[in-house]
């Protein structure tokens, strides 16, 4: 069973250094840059660059939500009994799903989330600080080790 933790502790590590790394990058590289463009060139370019990440994207959730389960059912028996484990690590997973939220709606072309897409900087920005929270929750449940067992 190690090697199965230890694949599941990377791909959920990896996959969260590449989603949320690539919407840092995007939101503080990537949009700033494209202002430069023109309109057409910057809708091309914009269409180009959703095309791939969301591939990116969809594949990230589908890791996350996998490897996640898995850490979650194997860490379960470890915590009984702690209240505050438990609410940390469920806080962690509905902002988690709010993260999923956002970056599938701005990946998407539903035409419900077109308005979140023409302020594709400011729900990034959202995503980005939900990711942060969600890293340093997820740091303190690590690092504070197992209570009252």
């Amino acid at each position: 069973m190690f090697w199965i933790d230890y694949l599941s502790r990377v791909v959920h590590i990896s996959t969260a250094i590449a989603v949320v790394g690539g919407s840092v990058f995007t939101l503080c590289v990537l949009l700033p840059a494209v202002r430069m463009l023109s309109e057409d060139a910057h809708a091309t370019f914009a269409q180009a660059v959703s095309s791939r990440w969301k591939r990116f994207v969809h594949v990230g959730i589908l890791l996350f939500l996998a490897s996640g389960f898995y850490n979650y059912f194997k860490a379960m028996p470890l915590h009984k009994g702690d209240g505050l484990y438990h609410a940390l690590i469920g806080s962690k997973m509905l902002l988690a799903l709010g993260v999923f939220f956002i970056a599938s709606a701005l990946v998407g072309r539903s035409p419900t989330f077109a308005a979140m897409r023409a302020q594709r900087g400011k729900w990034l920005t959202i995503l980005v600080l939900l990711a942060c929270i969600i890293v340093l929750i997820s740091s303190f449940a690590k690092v504070r080790g197992i209570v009252g067992a």
